[in-house]
């Protein structure tokens, strides 16, 4: 038997099979969990209906977390599906892309409020609209990056709405821990992912990774999908409120990656 035999889960933020939020999933259905997944848009909607159907999913619902009606309809269809909610893993984050490159000086004030409306506050709308459908014991996981804690060339306002997310992340573990409830973080090194294809410079940054973290080896999304097993399963069951960490020892080093390439 699976460590996640007979639990339900939700997954959102899936855009392709190189998602870190598809390693998740691939590893939680080892395990034996539930999975249902949603989508934003045609265009998603196209790449992850065959994924999780792979993963015979019983729920593919579309979901856009900046509108609380969405996140109601979509809460409402997992009561109907699942009933209940064992783990939801938050894999959602977007900042408009040509503020992902430069001087962080030039954040708009749209641009701001977007990120962190999208990449912290849909934590927490989240959270509320299920409710009571997360039962004691449940794990609610999300993703972060360490360019919340040191300043990241390009990362920018990203790295403020990380930092708003993993103090969400405190937050919400002290309230719902007395119902039984943990709420976790992934921090993982940098993986090539759509969303990370918009941040100017990635691609130097990702080569020099490998060469700085003490594995000397970049991370997967296999990698993180272990973690998160772990997270989602009750070996962690007194584990909540951190920020864990995957990414080869890279935070470890007191060595910069200079200043990242276009």
């Amino acid at each position: 038997m699976g460590l996640l035999e007979g639990k339900k889960g939700l997954i959102l933020g899936v855009a392709n099979d190189h998602s870190i939020a598809w390693g998740i999933a691939q590893a939680l259905h080892r395990e034996g969990a539930d999975l249902g997944f949603t989508y934003v848009g045609e265009a998603l909607e196209r790449r992850v209906r065959p994924l999780a159907t792979s993963l015979e999913a019983k729920l593919i619902e579309p979901c856009d977390v900046s509108s609380d009606a969405q996140i109601e309809t979509l809460m409402q269809r997992v009561r109907e599906v699942y009933g209940r909610i064992d783990m939801l893993v938050h894999a959602i984050a977007f900042a408009n892309r040509d503020e992902l490159s430069g001087s962080f000086l030039k954040t708009t004030r749209e641009g701001f409020r977007t990120a962190l409306e999208i990449s912290a506050y849909s934590l927490i709308a989240l959270v509320k609209a299920a409710g009571d459908m997360l039962v004691p014991g449940a794990s609610v996981l999300t993703l972060t990056y360490h360019g919340s804690q040191q300043v990241t060339p390009n990362y920018n306002v990203m790295g403020v709405a990380k930092a708003a997310l993993e103090a969400s992340v405190r937050y919400l573990a002290v309230d719902l821990g007395p119902r039984g409830v943990r709420v976790n973080a992934i921090s993982a090194g940098p993986i090539r992912t759509l969303a990370a294809s918009g941040i100017g410079g990635f691609r130097s940054l990702y080569r020099q990774f490998a060469d700085i973290a003490p594995l000397r080896r970049n991370v997967t999304i296999e990698d993180v999908g272990n973690a998160a097993l772990w997270l989602c399963s009750d070996l962690s069951s007194a584990v909540t409120s951190e920020i864990v960490y995957v990414d080869a020892g890279f935070r470890t080093v007191g060595v910069g990656l200079g200043d990242a390439e276009g």
